[in-house]
């Protein structure tokens, strides 16, 4: 039904830069009963080794309720809202420490990161994480993220952390997003009750098929199953990142991924990651705003593929706040671009024709250099 990995495919984690890998509590925790020093410093050693090869890993990683569970002496996990959340905060103190404590061992640093799915819902929020985000994969640290538990009942209830790392992959714009197991990947049936199911290694991200397919959770610590692991191939396959489901008991998995191993199920993303976000942006059909630029900035702009810079910018128009989509136009009105505001309408009244170096005592702060930077801006239209 599905066919194996190509080359063509492979090469993708091979030569995936910005990638996200989330690990299940099997994965981290000795059957529950608390997190595993010696798994974390596997995972650890992995990272550190990514991280060696210039690549920018962020760690989505489950198990803060079930080392709660242990630190609070609790031997089933509780079904009440506020008890989980009571043990996700008890053992998130654990979980982070044991990754400061293991990636710091490799001379890596790392960063605690606590998201809920509000914070990426709204545009400002969801800015500033991927902005932090972003910063601290440029300085080499590896973010930890997990959901922030204490905060929410419907992720704790309904929800599970292959969600998670899809919408980080989304944030972050990710190469590939790695959900690792304790299955070998996706089968056509599920293979303990199914002996004719047959193993997927290659499929497009979001095959109706593929959910059909998918089963229920063989585990009674995590939550979730495989049909959220190919729900997350599909969200993650909208800013471009392919997927891969894998074993996280083969021996060095991440690293024999990112060497562009064959192995567990690869669910691929059917547009490179700048051609999905860029078409996203193209396909507004309302916009809350516009920006005039002059001659000089559509050049910058159209044909030297620059971010726009408020000192280009002769007008504002409309009332947009910073992450919307906005229209870029010429002297004569002609849309030349639309892209993602850095700034809300009134602060960018305030930066039109300004240098960056006077942004901060025109705002009270000092922000980003750019209007829209150049990865968050679509052409629409030829300069001329």
């Amino acid at each position: 039904m599905f066919g194996q990995q190509t080359a063509a495919q492979l090469a993708v984690l091979r030569n995936a830069k910005r990638v996200v890998v989330k690990v299940g509590s099997s994965l981290v925790t000795n059957d529950g009963k608390g997190i595993d020093e010696y798994a974390i410093a596997h995972w650890a050693r992995q990272l550190a080794a990514l991280v060696g090869q210039g690549r920018e890993v962020i760690m989505v990683s489950s198990g803060a309720v079930a080392e709660g569970m242990k630190r609070l002496g609790w031997r089933k996990r509780p079904s009440q809202v506020h008890e989980l959340q009571a043990a996700a905060a008890v053992g998130q103190m654990g979980l982070v420490q044991m990754y400061e404590s293991k990636l710091s061992a490799f001379n890596v640093g790392s960063a605690q990161v606590l998201l809920t799915h509000a914070d990426l819902a709204d545009r400002e929020r969801y800015l500033n994480a991927r902005s932090t985000l972003t910063t601290l994969l440029e300085l080499g640290v590896v973010p930890v993220i997990n959901e922030n538990d204490t905060v929410v009942n419907d992720e704790i209830k309904f929800g599970d952390n292959d969600t998670l790392g899809a919408l980080v992959a989304n944030l972050v714009v990710a190469d590939a997003l790695i959900i690792l197991t304790d299955q070998a990947g996706l089968y056509t049936a599920d293979p303990r009750r199914d002996p004719t199911a047959t193993f997927v290694h290659s499929a497009p991200a979001g095959d109706a098929r593929l959910e059909a397919m998918a089963g229920g959770a063989g585990s009674l610590i995590g939550k979730g199953g495989m049909i959220t692991k190919v729900l997350a191939a599909k969200r993650a396959a909208a800013s471009g990142a392919t997927t891969v489901i894998a074993s996280g008991h083969e021996p060095d998995v991440l690293l024999r991924l990112c060497n562009g191993e064959a192995i567990g199920t690869w669910l691929m993303a059917q547009t490179g990651k700048n051609q999905a976000r860029k078409q996203w942006m193209a396909d507004h059909l309302q916009m809350r705003g516009a920006v005039v630029i002059d001659a000089g900035a559509v050049i910058k702009v159209a044909t030297e593929g620059k971010s726009l810079l408020p000192i280009g910018m002769t007008s504002v128009k409309g009332d947009f706040s910073r992450g919307d989509v906005i229209a870029i136009l010429d002297d004569a009105g002609r849309e030349i671009a639309r892209g993602l505001a850095n700034y809300a309408s009134a602060e960018a009244k305030l930066l039109c024709r300004r240098p960056s170096a006077q942004f901060e005592q025109l705002l009270g702060y000092a922000a980003e250099p750019e209007m829209v930077h150049r990865t968050n801006l679509v052409l629409t239209h030829t300069a001329r």
